[in-house]
């Protein structure tokens, strides 16, 4: 008996350490695994029981309310809450798909973002250890993966002042789409910045610490405020701005602005046109905000003021789910004369059937085809990357299909009888599933003129 309290005691003061390696509502390592090599060699069982002891209790001193932010549009299951979009999952079941029943999408009807055509960069942090730095990535400051109590994706969580810069968007094409998820959480009383920038530069690496070059866009807020401004400058000088405006969905909620503000940014380019939106509301159209003559290659983003953040009240800003495509999608010309469509922008919740509310620009564009063409019949084939086991993955793709055929009909009012439906699953892959890059152009949706 004695031996036992003498190890639990010892086992209590190892937890304390690493207690500190926690963010927010997260515990940043198994506890277990973090004592097993010191434990392996003991025979009875007694560390063991201890551990499962002391780690339940850890889990319950750091577990904080209010961790994850649910979709106000959608009801949502763990497995929807990982954020992955449409990666599937290896513990998923052909009987544990949703049904697609979610909200009428019309309450979207003003959003018309379209994703690029060719997903050439994508980062949701899958092959990066909780606790490390992605590769791929630069920056003149510091962060680390974490993860928000029980959910599975996984975030960029920068600690101070400085920027980070994905090396994967390096040529942006005139028209591309790039697309983001920010967390942000004020927990301190200090006056807080966000901004990202998107600018030509012909040394990337050391232009990342600058704040102010001769040619770029940046849009910036402050935390949790939602207080917005955007600068256009061009060989030094500012040539449009816009230091006024409110961006509701990026005010955080609660008496105190307590509670986190998790939002998706999603970026247009055409041309010297730029369109950002937050969520699905479109908070800027700028004419013109590139310069035609300059090469813009860099997309950078951080935090300013973050350094007077205590560290036992740290505010949080996190980043996830980037998203880097190019080529604006020529629908008409693909599905009419060519005969065979292939979309990448319409995304679905995880392990399930349940499209996102992003969608709806690709969905009406393809509806308004339909409407025009009233003769027109279809297939709606889906496919699903490799994760997860082949039966399931076959029968997640027919559901999405099946789900896809419902909203065209439901919400825009394309006959039935028109639109036939498969699933391939991972059958079919467009690209390698050894990539995240890879698996995210593998899951897509065909629409095949018959």
């Amino acid at each position: 008996m004695k031996t036992k309290i003498a190890v639990f005691i010892f086992i209590v003061m190892i937890f304390s350490c690493y207690a500190q390696e926690t963010v927010g509502g997260r515990v940043a390592k198994n506890a277990k695994e973090k004592t097993y090599d010191r434990a392996e060699q003991k025979g009875d069982g007694t560390v063991d029981k201890a551990l499962d002891k002391v780690e339940e209790g850890i889990g319950k001193l750091f577990k904080k309310k209010n961790k994850k932010t649910k979709n106000k549009n959608q009801d949502h299951s763990e497995d929807v809450e990982s954020g992955n979009q449409n990666s599937e999952s290896s513990n998923t079941s052909s009987s544990s798909f949703p049904s697609s029943k979610s909200k009428s999408m019309k309450v979207y009807s003003k959003f018309d973002f379209v994703p690029g055509e060719k997903i050439i960069g994508f980062d949701d942090f899958s092959s990066t250890n909780v606790g490390d730095f992605p590769k791929g990535w630069n920056t003149n400051s510091s962060a680390e993966i974490v993860t928000l109590d029980d959910s599975n994706q996984k975030w960029l969580f920068m600690t101070k002042d400085g920027y980070f810069q994905p090396d994967f968007v390096n040529n942006m094409r005139t028209n591309f789409t790039l697309e983001f998820e920010v967390f942000t959480r004020y927990r301190s009383n200090n006056i807080l910045e966000y901004q990202f920038y998107l600018l030509p530069s012909s040394n990337p690496k050391s232009d990342l610490s600058e704040e102010y070059l001769n040619n770029y866009f940046q849009f910036k807020w402050l935390g949790c405020e939602g207080s917005s401004s955007f600068y256009v400058v061009e060989n030094g000088e500012t040539i449009n701005k816009n230091e006024g405006f409110t961006v509701k969905d990026l005010v955080c909620k609660g008496e105190n602005k307590e509670e986190p503000a998790q939002v998706k940014f999603s970026i247009w380019r055409q041309d010297s046109r730029l369109r950002i939106y937050v969520n699905e509301n479109k908070v800027l159209d700028i004419p013109q905000a590139f310069n035609s003559k300059s090469k813009y290659n860099v997309f950078k983003i951080g935090p300013k003021y973050m350094n007077f953040s205590e560290s036992e009240n740290k505010d949080e800003f996190m980043l996830s789910n980037i998203r880097y495509a190019v080529g604006a999608p020529d629908t008409r010309n693909k599905l009419l004369t060519e005969g065979k469509l292939v979309t990448r922008g319409i995304l679905f919740e995880v392990n399930s059937d349940i499209i996102q509310p992003s969608s709806y620009g690709v969905l009406k564009e393809i509806a308004s085809i339909l409407n025009e063409n009233p003769t027109v019949a279809i297939k709606i084939i889906g496919h699903t990357d490799s994760d997860g086991d082949a039966t399931s993955n076959l029968t997640l793709s027919k559901n999405r299909a099946l789900a896809v055929k419902n909203v065209l009909a439901s919400e825009f009012k394309i006959d039935e009888s028109r639109i036939l439906t498969e699933g391939k699953g991972e059958s079919e892959p467009s690209d390698s599933n050894k990539t995240a890059i890879g698996k995210a152009n593998n899951r897509r949706v065909e629409f095949i003129k018959l």
